[in-house]
This record gives C-alpha cells, structure tokens and sequence, in this order.
C-alpha cells in the first residue's frame, strides 16, 4: 500500500524545475530536456574556443593549377596562420565538381573539412542533375561567397556589331543565325547566352566546345559570332585589340574593363535585371556548430580584406564578396532558384 501511494504521489504531484511546472512521469523527461538545452548552451561557446582541434582539409573539387586551386591556396595561407592550423589544399576533380562535393558533404560537420564551390556545384549542377548526389542548401551550410567575377560579352575584333545593343537588333532581325560559343552544354557561359535570349525575346544558336579554348579559337577564326566568355580568358584578347567586348554581365562595371558597359547600361529596357556572374564561396557540411560557422566566417572576411589578397584578387578581375553567413545564404539560395529556372527553359541536353 505504501509504494502504491508513492506512485500516485509522483503521477499527481506538480513541481517546479527551472520556473516551468511539470507533472508525475514527465519530471524526469523534463529534467533530462533541461539538462540537454543547459549543456548545448555551454558547449556553443566551447565549440569556438577548442576549434580547430588539427588541421583543416580544404577540397577543391578541380584539377590543381586552375583558378579555382589558385584561389583556395592563397586563402588557405591566410586561414592557416590565423587559426594556428595547417589548411591542407586537397583536389578532388571529377564529374564537373560533384565529386569533391558530395564528399564534403558526408564529412564530419566539425569545421574541420571545407569545400571551394562554385556557380557550376552549387547552382547549376544540382538543376542539371536531380541525381547528383548532394543538396547545395541542404547538405552544405555557406561560409561566405568570396569572390565573383562578370561574364563578357565578346565579339572579334573585325565584327560589324559595335555594341550590344548592334548585337540584339541584328539577332532580331535574323533569328538563330547569332551564334554564341561555350565550354560546352550546361555551363555558365552556355546558361548565361540563353538567359539574354530568355530576356531579350530572341533565338540564338548555342555551340557547345570542349573548354574555353577551341571555343575562343573559333571566336578569333569568324566560324561563330559571339561568347559570353570567362573574364580571365577573353580580358588577354581583349586588352591586345583581337577582341571586342560589348558589356559585362555584373551589376557594376568591371576595374579591368571600366570602358565597357554593363548588360543594363548596354540594354536598359530588356535587361534592367540582367545580372550573371561566375562566384566562388567556401562551404562546410551542414550541421556545424553556430559557433564554428562564425569563427570560420570570422577569419575568412578578415583575409579577404587583407591588402595583399585584394590586389591579387583585383589584378585577376575579381570582386571581393566577403559575405557574411546570412548574405551568403540568401545569395546561394537566390542563384540555385535563378539557375534553376533557366534550366527548366532550356532545358540543354548534357552528356
């Protein structure tokens, strides 16, 4: 009887724990939800006081020597000497960058494994391929989008298009006979030549190559008229009068090219909202803890911001982003909806 009536005691007395009143059984669960929320409040600041615990890996999910590899080791200096840590540059090329991304994305979310992305991994890719293994929001929490760079609009030098606005009058007047170039199907260069048709209410004729390259050299070779082309690649031709560039695909004009106008200032009417860019940002795999996102976001803005990394960034034709966490997750999310609808539109054929 005495045990009987110190059960009904518990399932019927009412407590206070912590100033929240629980009842009977729930006292222990409660107690344990407490105990939960007190220990993930302490441990937060300590996630940023022991972190990083060992060395940093830093993927690049591309060959080593391209600007993405080139990018990633100047700031994986910078990140190593302020977090007291070696930054070891790991490239892991393969299937357009999903590789190296799907296996950041399945690290342990510690902050202790980076990716480098980009437009092509993190926006275009997943539209391109439901398949691809990773969830670019999902799957990733943003660090920050370092740098960005425009397209440019090119013609040969000897073209009769003098101007953008040349350019879309004469595509009016012969439909699909403009042709455009690109590294190939399903690129930024290819996406953004069907986005200013998508806007402009024209037809152009898409020729895929294999990389910048062949396509440049068809460009100077009159066998296509126009490309919406990479700035570190079309910027040498340009600057040696082989190239003429027409505009940029930012919202500002470029300090490389400050003679150039942008699409909007270009084309006011039609492309008032026309913006494509080629960016690159640092991802962890989600779930890292707040407080290592903020630290490492910290450290990243900090060296973006360094005078030597802002020349060598400018003297490449990048524009410094240095988002923070939230920029940085309104952007990525802002471009996969963006890219995602023109790929619908488009809907090009990848091999």
């Amino acid at each position: 009887m005495k045990a009987r009536m110190e059960n009904l005691r518990m399932t019927s007395d009412a407590r206070r724990i912590g100033g929240t009143t629980v009842v009977g059984r729930v006292d222990r669960r409660a107690c344990l939800a407490l105990a939960a929320c007190a220990w993930f409040a302490a441990a937060a600041p300590a996630w940023g006081q022991t972190f990083p615990s060992r060395p940093l890996k830093l993927v690049v999910p591309f060959p080593p020597g391209g600007s993405t590899d080139l990018l990633a080791r100047r700031i994986g200096e910078k990140l190593a000497a302020a977090l007291g840590q070696p930054v070891l540059v790991e490239n892991r090329p393969g299937a357009g960058g999903a590789t190296g991304s799907v296996e950041v994305a399945r690290a342990a979310a510690d902050g202790h494994t980076l990716l480098f992305g980009v437009t092509g991994t993190h926006a275009i890719s997943p539209a391109l391929n439901p398949k691809i293994g990773y969830d670019p929001r999902g799957d990733f929490a943003a660090l920050s989008i370092v740098v960005s760079a425009p397209l440019v609009v090119v013609v040969r030098a000897e073209s009769p298009h003098k101007t953008l606005a040349d350019l879309l009058a004469w595509a009016r007047a012969n439909p699909e006979r403009l042709t455009h170039g690109s590294p190939g199907n399903g690129t930024t260069m290819h996406l953004t030549g069907e986005m200013f048709a998508l806007a402009t209410g024209t037809k152009l004729t898409h020729v895929p190559y294999k990389g910048s390259a062949p396509a440049t050299q068809d460009l100077l070779g009159g066998q296509i008229e126009s490309m919406f082309g990479d700035l570190l690649v079309t910027l040498p031709l340009v600057q040696s009068g082989k190239l003429r560039a027409l505009a940029v695909t930012s919202r500002q004009r470029n300090p490389l090219l400050p003679a150039v106008p942008t699409t909007a200032e270009a084309v006011p009417r039609e492309l008032a909202e026309f913006e494509a860019s080629s960016w690159q940002g640092l991802f962890v795999p989600a779930g890292t803890p707040p407080a290592v996102l903020e630290r490492l976001n910290a450290e990243i803005v900090k060296a973006l911001r360094a005078p030597d990394l802002k020349d060598f960034f400018a003297e490449r034709g990048f524009v410094v982003e240095a988002k923070s966490l939230d920029d940085s997750r309104r952007f990525l999310e802002a471009e996969v909806a963006k890219w995602a609808r023109i790929v619908k539109a488009v809907n090009p054929q990848v091999n």
